[in-house]
This record gives C-alpha cells, structure tokens and sequence, in this order.
C-alpha cells in the first residue's frame, strides 16, 4: 500500500514537471516568432478642386410684399377677396363707405364759399370807408383810418391762408373719395393682416394686408462677425429647406448688411452681433415664405490645386510636415507650404508633387 502511494506521488510530480517544461519552451517559441505589424496609412497627393464656405441658418421670405392700407376711416360696405385668394393689379378688393366723407367735403366746401364771399363783402365795405373818410377827415380821424385799413388788409392774408389750408385739405378729402373703391396696387396673393382679417370698419391708413408674389422668394440667413467679413455679394449658395432635407436648390448671394442685428445669446446674458445676409432662390414649386434653411456659402475657390488629406499633415508651430513614403518600409519627414485648408483637405503650395505618397504612422 505504501509503495502504491509513493508511485502515484512520483507520477504526479512527474506530470507538473513535464507540463512547466512545456510551457517554457512554448512561450519561447512564441517570442521568437516575428510580430506581424500593420501597414501605415498611405495618402496620395492629387489634384482637384478645393473649395471654403461658411454655414448659413435662416428663413425664406417672399422678395416682393406690397402692403395694402385704408385710405380714411370709414366702414367696409364689401369686401371682393378672401385670404389667400390671387389678384391681380386693378381687382377691387373692397369698398368703403363714402358718405360720411361725402358730407365732410360738402360742409368744408360750403365753408370756404362762405369765407369768401365774406372776404369779398369786408374788402367792399373797407374801400366804401376809405372814400368817406378821405373827405374833410381829421388827423385823428385818418390815423384811425389808416389802423383799420392796415387791420383788414392783415385779415384778408390771413383768411387766404385759411382758404389755401382748406383747400388743400379739401382736395386731400376729394383724393381719398376716389379711393373708397381700393384696387390691388399689384399682383399675386392677398393676406389679410392676422390680427383684422376681413375687418366691418377700418380707421384712417389702418393695415389690412399684403399682396405677395409667389414666384419670387428669399433666404435671409444671420452670420456672425467672424463669417460676415468673408461673404461677397455674387457667392454662391447651396441651400436645404430643413423640412425637406432631400431637396437642394441653389441660390446668390445679393445683400450683405453693414449693420449689425443684435440678438440674444440664448446659452448666457451676452447680446451678440449677428449680420444679415439676403440670398435670392430659383422659383421651386415646394418655396414658400417662412420656411426654416440652411446655407453653405462658397467664399473661396481654387481649381486644379495640389492637395493632400488633412490628417496626413503634422504641425509644429509655424511648420507643417508631412512623412513621404520613400519605398520598401522607408519614410522621410518633408516640411510643406500649406493655403487653403477645409475639414478633410489641405492645399500644398512646396514641397509635395502630385503623385506622391505621405504616410500616417
């Protein structure tokens, strides 16, 4: 039994030897194997066309809105367009009462009749004074005469500015009676104001509404003061209408504002200097005015560059470099001229040729 037990130890002590041994000579084998490493990034030098833009955020807007207005106060007697409706230059839109004008005018023009029938009366009755005191008058008596005289020649300039007054207003008045029938000022679509739509009365030069073409809208877009220095008048603008992000159209820069727009910074206190910038769009049967977008404004453009990926490029400083592929596992640092630069591309003014190959280690 005992010799039993001693086997099985000196078997046992056996097995853990024999698998250490094992185990050594297989993680030496292992290190000596060679490391199979991974292949470096490689970039080629090309060369394309590169380009810069700025990101615009905006709304459409229709380019042309002409407003419409109430002439005088008065109640609507008809109106002839619903909200919405199309019109064209000359539609009669509504109708305005007149009689309450009528009348006005009747009692101004009674008035300035009389006040110059009055005139005529006080100059003959001056001029009957003026003779009778001419004969055998006093001193005082023609002193006083002269008093009244130079008295009602003041009231006759004053009462010819008073008619001149009225007259001006009357002919104001007989001007807007000719407009109780108000006509469209041009053509396109007509909006009632939001607040008086189809209003029963109106109050002198109230706003009613406004007659808008459709065909011709804009994008206003606001841009910050590091941007707005770098848009032109004549760029070109790619644009997206954010409901509809499948849709492109193209657009033109045609407004830059010289004055800024201060909105509110919604993440902090701060007020900040925006710029508008008006972008003209193509006619499209989906434009209408109010829509959210967004712009990429092209400021720079350079064709037949030399470029290469921007992650490729390594800068120290002032000094940008890059490792040429020379061949065969071997690379070479080779400092560069960079210009125009964007997210994934950079122009290399030196010390790249096309063709060549720069590697990413």
């Amino acid at each position: 039994m005992k010799k039993t037990i001693k086997w099985i130890i000196l078997a046992v002590i056996i097995l853990v030897v024999g698998y250490l041994l094992y185990i050594n000579i297989f993680k030496t084998k292992e290190l000596m194997e060679p490391i199979d490493t991974q292949p470096a990034i490689t970039f080629e030098v090309t060369k394309e066309t590169i380009s810069n833009s700025v990101q615009v955020k905006g709304k459409s807007k229709y380019k042309q809105e002409t407003l419409v207005y109430a002439p005088f106060a008065s109640k609507v007697t008809k109106w002839n367009v619903e909200n919405g409706g199309q019109v064209k230059q000359g539609d009669v839109l509504y109708t305005l009462d007149q009689s309450t004008l009528k009348n006005e005018i009747a009692t101004q023009d009674a008035t300035i009749r009389k006040a110059k029938l009055e005139a005529e009366l006080n100059e003959f009755v001056s001029q009957q004074e003026d003779e009778t005191t001419a004969l055998g008058a006093t001193e005082a008596e023609r002193l006083k005469a002269l008093a009244t005289q130079e008295s009602g020649r003041l009231n006759v300039e004053l009462n010819k500015v008073n008619a001149d007054i009225q007259g001006r207003e009357l002919a104001d008045k007989k001007a807007k009676l000719k407009t109780a029938v108000h006509h469209a000022p041009a053509t396109g679509i007509f909006l009632y104001d939001s607040t008086s739509e189809r209003p029963q009365s109106v109050t002198d030069n109230q706003y009613i509404g406004k007659i808008v073409d459709l065909n011709k809208l804009e994008f206003i877009a606001l841009v910050g003061e590091q941007d707005i220095f770098r848009i032109k008048q004549g760029m070109k603008v790619q644009v997206k209408i954010t409901a509809l992000k499948e849709l492109k159209l193209s657009g033109e820069v045609t407004k830059v504002s010289k004055f800024a727009v201060t909105a509110a910074d919604k993440t902090s206190t701060n007020q900040v200097p925006q710029f508008e910038v008006v972008i003209s769009l193509q006619p499209n049967e989906h434009l209408i005015g109010g829509l959210s977008m967004s712009g990429e404004i092209e400021t720079v453009r350079k064709e037949n560059a030399t470029v290469i990926s921007s992650i490729a490029v390594i800068h120290e400083g002032d000094i940008s470099y890059v490792m040429l592929d020379k061949g065969a596992g071997q690379y070479e640092r080779r400092d560069i001229e960079t210009g125009l630069q964007t997210a994934d591309k950079t122009e290399v003014l030196s010390g790249l040729n096309v063709g060549d190959t720069v590697a990413l280690q």
